[in-house]
């Protein structure tokens, strides 16, 4: 191990800084989530409990030792029981982090599953759609025109936002990443009024518009004839089958994936 520095009997190597710089971090985390509460005042009664044990340990005093190590086991267990919110909240803050996802089992194929029957059952009910999954960057321009969601892709939310008596069932609902961002949003029109022979109406040229401007993928639901496009590239595909709409979202979300790591290769070599 490579030692940094010698205090008497105890040496400091490069693993004793890793070590303290994770601790460091997720007590930061935690506090971070939890300041404000009730939480905080005993999270902090906690750290200086452990620190007194740590101290204790250090010096060799057994019985003091012994008994910040019983109080702090209890408080340990009072805490989570507790304060389970506001730990449920630092584990989906960490799970969000774009670096611990690198390393987490990718839900692409259940997000299209998702979209493909949420699609289908507007479809059957003639209940008109516009969800814009983005792919590669944001476009936080658009999702500022509408109404923050920031709530996992689910079947039951969409289609209530998209019940015609909602009032968020105007504009396009946004996705990235499996959470749907916002909803109601105000998407650029296409310049494109016909494609082979047939009229556009304003949700699909809004479809197609956003997919000319950025590089994401529009699922496209007809409120007259509950018809299923995509729209990607500034391309527009009608009259989907629903294999055919899960296979074009499972394949698109499959390439943002590829881009995605290709990027960050590419972004830590201009770094070494």
């Amino acid at each position: 191990m490579i030692e940094l520095f010698k205090i008497g009997f105890l040496t400091f190597t490069f693993v004793d800084l890793i070590d303290i710089a994770l601790v460091a971090f997720i007590i930061y985390k935690l506090y971070t989530v939890i300041r404000g509460t009730i939480a905080a005042q005993i999270f902090i009664g906690l750290i200086i409990v452990l620190l007194l044990s740590f101290v204790a340990q250090a010096a060799s005093l057994k019985a003091l030792g012994w008994l910040l190590k019983l109080v702090s086991d209890i408080w340990v267990i009072a805490f989570i029981i507790l304060f389970q919110p506001e730990i449920r909240r630092l584990l989906i803050l960490l799970g969000r982090n774009p670096l611990i996802r690198l390393f987490l089992k990718s839900d692409e194929k259940n997000i299209a599953d998702i979209l493909t029957d949420t699609a289908f059952e507007l479809a059957q009910n003639q209940h008109g759609a516009l969800i814009v999954i983005v792919k590669s960057a944001g476009i936080r321009g658009v999702v500022e025109t509408g109404e923050i969601i920031n709530a996992r892709v689910n079947k039951n939310l969409l289609r209530s936002l998209f019940f015609p008596r909602s009032p968020m069932h105007d504009g396009a609902v946004i996705i990235k990443g499996g959470i749907i961002e916002a909803a109601r949003c105000t998407l650029p029109l296409s310049s494109e009024t016909v494609i082979k022979g047939q009229a556009l109406g304003m949700r699909h040229r809004a479809g197609l518009g956003i997919t000319e401007t950025a590089d994401v993928i529009s699922l496209i639901v007809s409120e007259e004839t509950g018809g299923i496009s995509v729209a990607q590239n500034g391309i527009l595909k009608r009259g989907l089958s629903k294999e055919s709409l899960k296979a074009e979202l499972t394949a698109s979300m499959q390439v943002s994936k590829e881009k995605g790591w290709k990027g960050l290769f590419e972004q830590f070599s201009k770094h070494k």
